[in-house]
């Protein structure tokens, strides 16, 4: 591991960072002889397939897709007819503002 004092990293900054980048050894930054940072080259991960359009041609569409899966009369919930079935009484009225 090579080692650089800090004032000669705050002037070389991007010429050092080349080098780690070039050789791969890393480079450690020293403070009055103390180490304060170490910089490492990335390891370059190799390119993931996008995620967009994985699953391309994977489903199929089976039937009709636009018309609800049940008859609408049995969505009738809103009418207090759930309420009668489930807990055996009629669901309460909302007030009316006037």
């Amino acid at each position: 591991m090579d080692t650089m004092p800090i004032s000669k990293f705050k002037a070389t900054c991007l010429a050092a960072l080349e080098r780690v980048r070039a050789t791969g050894r890393p480079l450690r930054i020293t403070r009055f002889g103390k180490p304060i940072a170490d910089v490492v080259p990335t390891k370059i991960e190799p390119k993931t397939r996008d995620w967009i359009g994985a699953y391309a041609d994977t489903v199929t569409i089976v039937g009709d897709i636009m018309s609800p899966t049940a008859d609408p009369k049995d969505y009738d919930a809103l009418n207090g007819r759930l309420a009668e079935q489930v807990f055996g009484r009629p669901a309460k009225q909302k007030r009316r503002r006037r």
